[in-house]
């Protein structure tokens, strides 16, 4: 585990605590290090800073007064959700304010006519799908951890999930996000109507990791619940079949509600945690959902059957009920915490590829798994190319942090080598921001650089994050830095 410097600054410490004091109540400002050791990491916790302070607004009129007076002390701010981010997007600063947003947690409005829910940030994701389905309406994008990931952790990053291959990510889902600049200004993106004036600047703030503005409120598309939904479980001997299966899938015209796929050592340690019903003895299975009417399912179930076979699958299982349907599923979702059951610790990666290249990655990953002798169950939003390589490690065994992130970049490098990104939904945060040299030039980093200037001109919204300086680029590969990035003191800054 890596602590990042600097250390908290007492004098300012209480200069700041003073400050907020006049505009938040007691039991919403934490700047004791036992009460502020909880938002030292997000999900990536293999580095951990802790905050100077905490502030916990219960509404946006507070947001706004935190903002204001953080931009007159000129005193960063990192923006917080539920901290189940897998990039250390929401890692504090050791000299800012950590502003958690999750108090925020009242859905405002929600509209089955116009199929919309407008929430705060800090609803969870499931949250929404919960209060909708009164109306048969759900909110599509689902990622693993939605059971207690937030809203506005999910525009900050794009999440998807196992079914984004049909419906989208949370950028195809949202209509509305509001919030407010560094200054305390408040900015509006998007529109309820079908178009807005102006510019479109709604996918700018999606992903941008909390770089840009904080989130306040996010108005949301609802979608129908399907009539009905079925998943086909197929099975294969070899993951190479399995990868060129997926894209035969899609070559055959077929766009499934989700198309994931999960080897052999992920299959068997979800099967122990969660009985899911899977094949142990297949070296790989996909996880092929149709959803619509009964006859739609009917058809399109059929289709893949048959591609399927086709493509050399060894066996095929189609859910015969609801409850099986979510048995499967339920074992997918579950793939993360399964593995942290037979590991000390995991490294939960996240990359894009075009999906004709799904079977070369497997076999580089299988080779990276010699070279660092570590091992590496694979779980994937196989239809739209989301690697989720599961690195395993001990952080109590010297250098195996080390090896996890030397085979995480060469995975990261290996995808944007073969035409993918470095990033489907988790971001960049600080754990990739290496390879954003590897994947963009000089000239889009600085037009990057540029764009974050223009809502921060000075730099104070979740800095040292996402966008590397030049001169890091330029030191990139002859760096000698235990953790893998630089401490905090001497990363970029704006």
């Amino acid at each position: 585990m890596s602590t990042l410097s600097p250390k908290i600054d007492f004098l300012r410490q209480a200069d700041v605590v003073g400050r907020l004091s006049a505009i938040l109540p007691d039991d919403a400002l934490l700047y004791r290090s036992e009460d502020t050791r909880p938002y030292e990491c997000d999900g990536l916790s293999a580095y951990r800073q802790l905050p100077m302070v905490v502030a916990l607004p219960r509404d946006e009129a507070e947001v706004q007064a935190v903002l204001k007076v953080c931009h007159e002390l000129r005193v960063p701010v990192v923006a917080r959700g539920a901290g189940t981010g897998l990039s250390g997007g929401a890692l504090p600063m050791g000299d800012g304010v950590l502003l958690s947003l999750a108090r925020m947690k009242r859905i405002l409005s929600l509209d089955p006519l116009s199929r919309t829910a407008r929430v705060q940030p800090g609803v969870r994701n499931a949250a929404i799908s919960e209060a909708a389905a009164a109306y048969g309406l759900y909110y599509a994008p689902d990622p693993s951890s939605q059971i207690a990931c937030t809203i506005g952790g999910n525009v900050a990053e794009n999440s998807g999930g196992v079914h984004c291959l049909k419906y989208g990510l949370t950028v195809n889902n949202v209509l509305r996000v509001r919030g407010f600049t560094a200054e305390g200004e408040a900015v509006e993106f998007g529109s309820e109507a079908l178009d807005g004036a102006g510019l479109d600047l709604l996918a700018i703030v999606i992903g941008s990791e909390g770089m840009l503005a904080v989130t306040t409120e996010v108005t949301v598309k609802l979608t129908p619940v399907p009539e009905i939904a079925r998943c086909v479980m197929a099975s294969f001997d070899d993951v190479e079949k399995a990868g060129n299966a997926v894209a035969s899938v899609i070559a055959a015209g077929i766009i499934p509600a989700g198309l994931e796929m999960m080897d052999k050592p992920a299959t068997q340690a979800v099967e122990q945690f969660v009985h899911a019903g899977y094949d142990l003895d297949a070296a790989a299975i996909l996880l092929c959902e149709s959803d619509g009417t009964p006859a739609e399912v009917e058809e399109e179930v059929g289709r893949m059957r048959a591609v399927l076979e086709a493509a050399g699958a060894t066996a095929i299982r189609v859910s015969n009920s609801e409850a099986e349907r979510m048995k499967f599923w339920a074992g997918r979702k579950a793939a993360f915490p399964a593995v942290g059951r037979i590991s000390p610790d995991y490294y939960c990666m996240d990359g894009t590829i075009p999906r004709k290249r799904l079977g070369e990655i497997l076999r580089f990953i299988a080779a990276m798994e010699i070279k660092y002798g570590l091992r590496c169950p694979n779980v994937f939003h196989a239809g739209d190319g989301n690697l989720h390589p599961l690195i395993l490690f001990d952080a109590n065994i010297p250098d195996e942090l080390e090896r996890t992130e030397a085979f995480a970049a060469e995975v990261l490098e290996k995808c944007i080598a073969v035409g993918g990104t470095i990033t489907g939904e988790h971001g960049v945060g600080i754990e990739k921001i290496n390879q954003m040299c590897v994947q963009f030039s000089p000239e889009e980093l600085a037009l990057f650089r540029e764009l974050k200037l223009a809502f921060d001109p000075d730099g104070r919204l979740n800095p040292s994050k996402n966008i590397p300086t030049l001169h890091r680029c330029a030191e990139y590969g002859r760096m000698h830095v235990k953790g893998g990035v630089l401490p905090y003191a001497d990363l970029p800054r704006f």
